[in-house]
């Protein structure tokens, strides 16, 4: 955007964030999902995310991995506040000139992965568009009431965990783009799948409900992600970089040239679950890593500080200038 507009998180301060003040479920629109009463017991969260193609996804990528891509990040957002997905509505804006075989590989992407977590699409839209393919996912979870994981809930003192490992979306976008030289074949295929078809940690979440303080998923970068829930929470936080979990893959293309460190700290497409929990919880959550069989990671601390503040620091204890990174949609992007 020009002539000084706000970026993405200003113009929610500014222009949306006052039409939510009078639902308390709405979090004043400081984070991704709502909180609305539900059946007995439960609140009901809801999420919904936008995709447009060569922004979220690559104009040729595999319809079928695009329609579960655009379910699954919405889905990591709702593990992030240890919700079960339960409902789905989707709005599609397709351009004009979409193929018949296109729209049934796409639906048929979206009925695995409706059928592989034991969730219903409940309504929508559809239109036709003379711009890029847009779609967009509203998804509906219930959790226990009250009890809910939100950006706001850390504390100082907090350990800083993530699950999986970070930097493969952002590189997997790198090796598609044949930006990863050296790098086996093997190793850019699975990077490059990572980006296109993210795992959403749905059976981690609802676990976490208890034993974590605060959560988010990490969409825009684990830097920025961390940024927004230390703001959220009013602290600011330290993070190891050498602590930070890697696949093999990613750990290959870091040692081919250690200038991707920016992007495997700054770059998004992870959805992992970032959350923060105190230090007494620890073997809980080892116990719950081995249960589940997902890593689980501690890589800093939550602190008094400037709010939002991230500070990263290498093997040798200096700080690194990372920056925040991440994607910002009204921002000039990474």
């Amino acid at each position: 955007m020009n002539g000084g507009a706000p970026d993405e998180f200003g113009l929610i301060a500014e222009l949306f964030a006052p039409l939510a003040a009078g639902f308390p479920g709405a979090l004043g629109l400081t984070d991704d999902a709502a909180f609305i009463p539900a059946d007995p017991g439960y609140d009901t969260v809801a999420t919904m995310d936008s995709m447009v193609a060569g922004v979220h996804f690559l104009p040729d990528d595999p319809p079928g991995s695009v329609a579960r891509k655009l379910i699954r990040v919405n889905l990591s957002d709702l593990a992030a506040k240890g919700a079960e997905p339960r409902l789905l509505m989707l709005s599609a804006a397709f351009p004009k000139n979409v193929t018949h075989d296109w729209l049934h590989a796409f639906g048929a992407g979206l009925a695995e992965d409706v059928r592989a977590f034991g969730i219903h699409l409940i309504g929508g839209d559809t239109v036709s568009t003379p711009g890029p393919l847009t779609l967009t996912l509203t998804a509906l979870g219930r959790v226990e009431a009250g009890r809910g994981l939100k950006r706001a809930g850390a504390k100082a003192g907090d350990t800083i965990w993530v699950s999986g490992s970070i930097g493969d979306g952002a590189l997997g976008l790198r090796a598609i783009r044949g930006q990863l030289p050296g790098l086996s074949a093997a190793h850019g295929e699975f990077l490059a799948g990572r980006y296109r078809l993210p795992l959403p940690r749905v059976s981690l979440g609802s676990r976490l409900v208890g034993l974590a303080h605060g959560a988010m998923d990490v969409s825009d970068g684990l830097v920025q992600d961390l940024g927004h829930l230390c703001r959220a929470s009013g602290l600011a936080a330290g993070i190891g970089a050498g602590r930070v979990p890697l696949s093999p893959a990613a750990a290959a293309a870091l040692a081919t040239d250690q200038s991707l460190l920016a992007s495997v700290l700054a770059g998004g497409d992870d959805y992992e679950v970032l959350f923060t929990a105190p230090p007494k919880a620890a073997e809980d959550i080892a116990r719950l890593s081995v249960e589940l069989d997902v890593a689980l990671t501690a890589i800093g601390s939550m602190v008094a500080g400037e709010a939002g503040k991230v500070t990263v620091t290498g093997p040798d204890g200096r700080e690194l200038a990372v920056g925040q990174g991440g994607w910002r949609h009204f921002g000039g992007g990474p």
